[in-house]
């Protein structure tokens, strides 16, 4: 009994004191079909799920986050939703402390684009009741810094400001799901066919309802890496997909997910819900490599 008591107890003074505290830096390639040769070799760095307002936040590690991005400058950040936490009554405080750590960011003016997730509407569960105000006020703080909200949207890039038309390439965001406010064939709208793109949302289960071939490369969050994650059985039990990697799992890239010629990457976040601890699941930013391919069936 007590061995038992001491393995908790280790595991609670780990889960809550040591690994949440880590930064882990995930590299990847993003092959792109069609990319214009300007944007080849240039960085695309993404993190998500800062939830400020939950009980013994994790903003040491935000922070350091943060300090990585803009050491790295990279050409484009995405924010992949839920910057609050059970914001009700104060929403406009816990955006004051979102901008005590995004504000390095800001000032080192890499563009930045974001979406909101399902705690950006004070949504617990699925099927609670959404706070639209708090979603304003989220928006509305994060647009007038300069943040570009994505929700729904596309919009065409220039990797400089004097590039020619041809070398566009176009980012779409996709709304919250749980707030029942994603809606992929709005984003889509003004992305050419055969454009380069990058998608972005929140809940990886949006990226189940795009059409084929519109996404080949899409990052979501939301899923904290299961927060709590023990190898092969809570994976499994709390949304059984198959990762690259060959086992089940809520994180990294996704195995026979979404329509054909689709993929998805889901990043495990850097705060917690619920309970403050993580296990298996060490904060994350991905940094996306952008690489040129040529669009199947091409004979370029």
């Amino acid at each position: 009994m007590w061995l038992f008591v001491k393995i908790l107890a280790a595991v609670v003074l780990y889960g809550t004191a040591i690994e949440p505290r880590f930064v882990n830096r995930d590299n990847q390639d993003a092959p792109i079909p069609n990319l214009p040769a300007e944007w080849e070799g240039k960085q695309v760095a993404v993190f998500a799920d800062l939830q400020v307002g939950m009980w013994w936040a994790n903003k040491d590690a935000a922070r350091r986050l943060v300090r990585q991005v803009v050491k790295i400058h990279p050409a484009l950040v995405l924010i992949a939703g839920d910057f609050v936490y059970k914001a009700d009554r104060d929403v406009d405080a816990q955006m004051v402390e979102v901008f005590k750590i995004l504000q390095p960011i800001i000032d080192a003016r890499i563009p930045t684009y974001a979406v909101l997730g399902n705690h950006d509407y004070s949504l617990m569960n699925e099927n609670g009741r959404k706070e639209s105000h708090v979603a304003y006020h989220v928006r509305l703080a994060l647009d007038s810094a300069g943040i570009r909200m994505m929700d729904n949207k596309s919009m065409a890039l220039l990797p400089t400001a004097d590039s020619s038309d041809s070398s566009k390439l176009y980012l779409v965001g996709v709304g919250e799901k749980w707030a029942r406010n994603d809606h992929p064939d709005v984003a889509f709208e003004q992305v050419p066919a055969g454009a380069a793109r990058i998608v972005f949302m929140h809940d990886p289960d949006s990226f189940k309802h795009i059409p084929a071939g519109e996404a080949p490369i899409a990052v979501a969050a939301h899923t904290h890496g299961m927060q709590i994650g023990i190898p092969f059985l809570t994976d499994f039990f709390w949304r059984n997909v198959e990762t690259d990697e060959g086992a089940p799992g809520v994180e990294g890239w996704l195995k026979h997910y979404g329509e054909p010629g689709n993929r998805l990457y889901v990043n495990r976040g850097v705060g917690f819900s619920i309970i403050p601890a993580r296990v298996h699941a060490v904060p994350e930013l991905t940094v996306f490599t952008l690489r040129r391919t040529r669009e199947v069936g091409s004979k370029e």
